[in-house]
């Protein structure tokens, strides 16, 4: 992080509007007007994309929220409610969306909608309702929750769409950084070991290849090639092969064990990146995961790394411009 720069300044690198947030500089895009069509689609697309991210399910009921209410207070047990809690946060999502777009007919058609509104406040009570039921409802690679995501439809009904636009810069400067720091993990465990060479290229590519996916838009004229090379740097790394020969103290017990390191750290970091949101959760395993293979390492070899916390990648210090 630069402290010369401001979170939130403005620039143009390579003929691209960037803005810097956190030690990052982000891709920026115009702000749409702050209408109640621009929110009906921006809400529609927030929720698709936090469909898409979560486990199975939620849309099963579509727009019978009655009977998903009831199919959720009267469920007893516990695992099972968790998993119709989603659903019916998911038909919430669609009555809200049902409900504003009869709100953008109206104000169409020269009705002014006021925010005090009977139907904006239920909308906005289906929104906040299902932001609570999101908190049991897990990332489809069911390790945990994102928060983020089930509160981007609640607060792109609830706060101006300028603010909302900051609040998105915010999050995909927590995830640049999240993405750093696993690729971090990685390198600092695995580029002082022979067996493991040539691997630090892969995970750098894979990384920058990630946080670029993470701050571009379907959208973009440059999403074939930034999402080809996002799939691709992915593949060569879990095409990496280690092998035994050359570091001291490494059998095939601690190769098998150090790919199984690998193959989750580049999932987590495709999931991020997809997201678009930090999974705490998630790579705080990881981490400690880390930290028990540098401690078996240290074990059988002195030149080992350490298990103490490792450095973040290089370049997080000097984030990419």
């Amino acid at each position: 992080m630069d402290p010369g720069i401001s979170n939130g300044t403005e620039g143009t690198i390579d003929g691209r509007p960037r803005v810097y947030y956190d030690g990052y500089w982000i891709k920026a895009y115009p702000v749409p007007a702050d209408t109640l069509q621009e929110k009906r689609r921006l809400i529609a697309g927030l929720t698709h994309r936090l469909f898409k991210h979560v486990e199975h399910g939620l849309n099963v009921p579509g727009e019978r929220l009655d009977q998903a209410r009831h199919a959720y207070d009267a469920e007893p047990d516990a695992e099972r409610k968790r998993v119709k809690a989603g659903m019916l946060a998911g038909a919430l999502f669609n009555r809200a969306a049902d409900i504003f777009q009869k709100l953008v007919e109206l104000q169409q058609l020269g009705v002014v909608v006021k925010s005090d509104n009977a139907l904006m406040r239920e909308c906005g009570h289906h929104l906040n309702e299902a932001l609570e039921l999101g908190k049991v409802v897990r990332h489809r690679s069911g390790d945990e929750g994102i928060d983020e995501l089930w509160g981007e439809p609640f607060k792109a009904f609830a706060f101006p769409i300028d603010e909302f636009y900051r609040s998105r810069y915010v999050k995909i400067a927590m995830t640049m950084g999240a993405i750093d720091r696993v690729a971090g993990e990685l390198v600092s465990t695995f580029a002082p070991l022979a067996g493991f060479a040539g691997i630090v290229p892969l995970v750098e590519a894979f990384a920058e290849a990630a946080k670029i996916k993470s701050e571009t838009l379907r959208t973009d004229d440059d999403v074939f090639d930034t999402w080809t090379t996002f799939v691709v740097s992915g593949e060569h790394l879990l095409a990496f092969a280690a092998r035994v020969t050359g570091s001291p103290g490494l059998d095939d017990e601690l190769v098998q064990a150090g790919m199984v390191l690998i193959v989750r750290a580049r999932d987590l970091i495709a999931d991020m990146a997809r997201a678009r949101v930090p999974m705490p959760k998630s790579s705080a395993a990881l981490t400690e995961a880390f930290a028990r293979y540098r401690e078996r390492l240290a074990a059988v070899s002195p030149a080992a790394p350490s298990s103490r916390r490792v450095a973040t990648a290089a370049g997080t210090d000097s984030p990419r411009p």
